[in-house]
């Protein structure tokens, strides 16, 4: 297992297509960088839900999965499953974050992801964000769309409890799905966690990557 640190982390930038998309496929991982990091920035970009209930859940939990952060959040109301019949706004809302940051990190959801939405988000992405490290994080659902990833972050137990406390805590709207439950995050925490020789961890699919082996 190689570890490679990823330099010093100033900014984040983190998107999703829906409320909960971030917390669910890095919420553990931003809890690590905010504890690890006091006062990085960390702008947030959800294309659904605002103006909703929904809105209200997200800035609660993000606000509770950036500790310390300078956490700037903006949620549009692109309608829920129909990102690709919006993707010239999805695609400006993109390219206006970009211009408001130079993120070290960017996490989204990956290109494989099964979700429309979450897929044609994913592929915005290298439009805007040509030069930065991108991570492709997963969310677990009915489609069976888990692939192999190729970068993991190792989480502390406490760690990962406190990501599915926040979860249940923040988004009562979603809990009576069938998926959305301790058992599902913490055992799919688990098998990532073995994977890379830790306890739990968050996945990543990363599409390409350069190296600075030379300083």
């Amino acid at each position: 297992m190689i570890r490679l640190g990823a330099g010093p982390l100033d900014r984040v930038a983190a998107v999703g297509a829906h409320c909960d998309d971030i917390a669910i496929g890095a919420g553990g991982t931003l809890l690590t960088l905010c504890r690890a990091r006091p006062g990085i920035r960390v702008d947030a970009l959800v294309l659904s839900g605002g103006g909703s209930d929904r809105e209200e859940e997200e800035r609660a939990a993000l606000a509770a999965f950036c500790p310390g952060a300078d956490l700037r959040l903006t949620v549009l109301k692109l309608p829920d499953g129909r990102m690709p019949v919006h993707w010239d706004e999805a695609k400006a809302a993109v390219e206006e974050l970009r211009a408001q940051t130079d993120p070290d990190l960017v996490l989204a959801p990956r290109t494989d992801d099964a979700h429309q939405d979450h897929r044609g988000l994913a592929k915005l992405m290298p439009t805007a964000f040509r030069d930065h490290l991108v991570l492709g994080y997963e969310i677990v659902k009915w489609d069976g769309d888990l692939g192999r990833p190729s970068a993991y972050q190792p989480l502390s137990p406490e760690i990962a409890e406190e990501k599915v406390r926040l979860l249940q805590e923040h988004y009562p709207s979603q809990r009576h799905r069938s998926w959305y439950d301790r058992e599902a995050f913490l055992g799919l925490a688990r098998i990532r966690g073995i994977e890379c020789h830790a306890r739990y961890a968050e996945a990543f699919a990363v599409t390409k990557l350069t190296l600075d082996l030379g300083d």
